[in-house]
């Protein structure tokens, strides 16, 4: 099983170490990117949903990609 932990900064060097103790768990530290992927899907799934029941208005690819 894999978990995102979310954890304060000033608390993450404590919380990495008491893991890092058990033999059965693997960390792996995330960069900022790849922190920030799942929560830009669910905030993307999330839109979907509210397209398909008509509360918020798509928008063309185009418009999204022209800067």
């Amino acid at each position: 099983m894999k978990v995102i932990l979310d954890i304060q900064d000033n608390k993450a060097a404590f919380v990495m170490g008491l893991l890092q103790r058990l033999p059965f768990v693997k960390t792996k530290p995330l960069s900022p990117y790849q922190a920030k992927v799942p929560d830009d899907v669910k905030e993307a799934v999330g839109e979907m949903h509210q397209i398909k029941k008509g509360s918020l208005q798509a928008r063309d690819a185009e418009a999204i990609f022209s800067y």
